[in-house]
């Protein structure tokens, strides 16, 4: 098999359709995906140790790499610079997307001279288990099984099997023509093609098109860009998956890496606000359709992530892959097993700005009275908190409920305000006689003296004032314990220094640009929240971490609530706070 040589993750471009995603490396690689859904085994996942490769790469050496999306979109084009050529690769999920069968579009550009790339297709279900059998070659198209998926290779005529048993073309593109290649792959047996290339791309384009753009904001192209990640990974269920990948490693050998291609209630919830504050009206409809269904359905039992069609996240176990360098190979997720009570609070401040926006229909209602009814019952009781770890009386968890049940109090009918109303005032009495630091802020825990970084988010939310002084001094408190260098951490986990743990956690440094911003401090604000954006590589994508003295992603990615914080951010920081709703 071609080898390709693995790389730091903000070399990696993004592609998706809302059913799954791929990542393309700087050698036209696709490193990852999985098919036909995000929490399928990988066809590709040489990223994570497994095998599997489809790659279109230049002939000629040396070249140097670089790219764009088309504005809007998640339409990547793949850019080569040799000596004598410019090549292009546009690359695209084709859409709209069909939950069963996985499209993946490439258009080989020759911009200037010639364009000689060589193409390699070795699909490799299962994680590198199944190599390609039933390979047959008819009128030019290339067809074929791995492991229980049908797969179809249109545009390589010429292509040969070679001994090891990949499918391997040397292409010559004249110049300013184009050539387009087209792989299937499917759950089911695939049908004779209804469309040739140019009608599935003007498909792709399209649907692209028709979701509109973002603009007013201090960055609109990044936050254009920001509310295409979260297209890109909510499907026609409307569940958004919190990453594309699995088991990359925030922190060298430490254990923390995960599978995220699961829709986490809490994400989703972010998601939906920060789409409805810049007017992306599907992505608010898709977040509280996905929220509400599950509230419908469990109640106060609601798990804090299920996939993308509701059902329960598989546990955790083992792959026996090397994995990324640096850390394990993991699929699945413990999360099912835990209880999270910020989720409910999360759903409500949904919720309330749905029905600010006149989005919130009766069934709907239904899910968030079933929200303060969990909230009424299970306050009092530990829960894992939003980073997961051991059940506590997380005071974050709480204050968010404060401010969900006030945000939809406001919102409510008269007799249901009221009610609500005094639930959080009762909740926000509790928590300042338990969990009130000596100095005037919020702290963990009752037990847990630390400040935390997830204690900006409430406020900012609606559970206190601005000008609440707790508030004011939790946001110093942070800045001077967690902050380093512009960037937030999430907490201290020892007496070691910052960035020894883990990297900083680029949500919660948009979320201190808006606090900032909520304190009238908007210099400071402004530089937080650039300071934080350019926390990515060239094709604009976002993991959970960052590492600040490497200056390298840590996680999964794309990370789904730091493009939602990107794109809420970007939006609250053109208006003074006061005039903000």
């Amino acid at each position: 098999m071609t080898a390709f040589p693995l790389y730091v993750l903000r070399e990696y471009a993004f592609a998706a359709d809302g059913e799954r995603g791929m990542l393309v490396g700087p050698r036209g690689e696709i490193a990852w995906m999985c098919a036909p859904r995000w929490d399928s085994d990988a066809v590709f996942s040489t990223l994570i140790g497994g095998s599997g490769v489809y790659a279109v790469t230049p002939l000629s050496e040396p070249f140097v790499w670089g790219g764009f999306y088309e504005p809007g979109s998640l339409i990547w084009h793949s850019r080569w610079t040799t000596t004598t050529q410019r090549i292009e690769c546009r690359e695209a999920l084709a859409m709209p997307a069909d939950e069963h069968t996985t499209i993946i579009l490439r258009r080989v550009l020759a911009v200037e001279g010639d364009a000689q790339v060589r193409v390699v297709l070795d699909p490799r279900a299962g994680f590198g288990k199944h190599r390609m059998t039933d390979v047959e070659h008819v009128d030019g198209v290339w067809s074929g099984r791995s492991g229980t998926l049908h797969w179809r290779w249109s545009g390589a005529n010429s292509a040969h099997l070679t001994d090891d048993g990949q499918l391997e073309i040397d292409l010559t593109v004249d110049a300013g023509g184009y050539h387009d290649l087209v792989f299937e792959i499917s759950d089911r047996k695939l049908p004779a093609p209804a469309h040739d290339a140019n009608s599935l791309w003007e498909a792709t384009s399209s649907a692209w098109s028709a979701t509109g753009t973002v603009s007013g904001t201090i960055a609109d192209r990044d936050a254009e860009h920001a509310a295409a990640v979260l297209r890109g990974l909510t499907s026609a269920g409307g569940g958004m998956v919190a990453g594309a990948t699995m088991a990359l490693p925030e922190h060298y050998e430490r254990g923390k890496n995960y599978d995220y291609r699961y829709a986490w209630i809490r994400d989703q919830c972010y998601a939906g606000q920060a789409a409805a504050l810049t007017g992306q009206w599907d992505l608010l409809d898709a977040a509280v359709q996905f929220v509400a269904a599950r509230l419908l359905d469990d109640g106060d039992h609601l798990k804090p992530a299920y996939t993308v069609d509701g059902g329960a996240v598989p546990d955790e176990r083992p792959l026996k892959l090397s994995g990324y360098p640096g850390g394990s190979d993991k699929v699945g997720n413990w999360v099912n097993k835990q209880f999270q009570l910020d989720a409910f609070g999360e759903a409500l401040l949904l919720f309330a700005v749905a029905a600010g926006a006149d989005r919130l229909g009766t069934d709907h209602w239904v899910a968030a009275t079933h929200a303060v009814d969990a909230i009424e019952r299970r306050h009092t009781r530990p829960d894992a908190g939003i980073w997961e770890l051991d059940n506590e009386h997380w005071t974050h968890s709480r204050l968010t409920c404060v401010a969900g049940l006030h945000a939809i109090a406001r919102v409510a009918p008269a007799p249901l305000a009221a009610r609500w109303s005094s639930l959080a005032d009762s909740i926000l009495a509790e928590t300042s006689q338990t969990s009130l630091h000596p100095s005037g802020r919020w702290q963990r825990t009752p037990t847990d003296p630390r400040v935390d970084s997830a204690l900006l988010i409430p406020a900012v939310r609606g559970a206190l004032p601005a000008e609440d002084p707790r508030t004011a001094a939790t946001l110093d408190a942070a800045l001077a314990e967690l902050g380093q260098d512009g960037y937030m951490y999430r907490f201290r986990e020892d007496d070691r220094p910052l960035g020894m743990s883990e990297g900083a956690f680029l949500l919660c440094g948009f979320m201190t640009s808006v606090a900032l911003h909520q304190q009238g401090r908007d210099l400071e604000a402004a530089r937080w929240f650039e300071r934080n954006r350019a926390a990515c590589g060239t094709p604009g994508i976002f993991a959970e971490e960052f590492s600040v003295q490497q200056r390298q992603l840590r996680g999964n990615i794309p990370q789904a609530f730091v493009h939602a914080l990107l794109l809420e951010s970007s939006q609250r920081l053109t208006t003074p706070w006061a005039h903000q709703s």
